[in-house]
């Protein structure tokens, strides 16, 4: 079984042009296998996004919650969770 749901593929074949200049995937099967390569992963808060970029060794200190949101690595899902894909 797949740690993506249908909504995060959609998500993210919709919205990957703001990580990479040329799509990467271009059906759901694509986007599932890409994410598994680069070891994609969904967080449950933005506090969670702030943790995992911390721990990556990105200074996240003075960013708001919106700005957060809005780094290129980070798809808000429609759930309410974030994937962070690391391009």
């Amino acid at each position: 079984m797949s740690m993506y749901s249908e909504e995060c593929l959609k998500t993210f074949l919709k919205d990957q042009k703001k990580l990479f200049d040329e799509p990467v995937a271009e059906t759901p099967e694509e986007a599932e296998a890409f994410l598994e390569d680069c070891m994609a992963v969904i967080v449950d808060s933005l506090s969670e996004v702030r943790e995992y970029f911390e721990e990556e060794g990105v200074d996240m200190e003075g960013m708001t919650e919106a700005e957060l949101e809005e780094v290129s690595e980070v798809f808000p899902l429609p759930d309410g969770t974030y994937l962070i894909v690391e391009g």
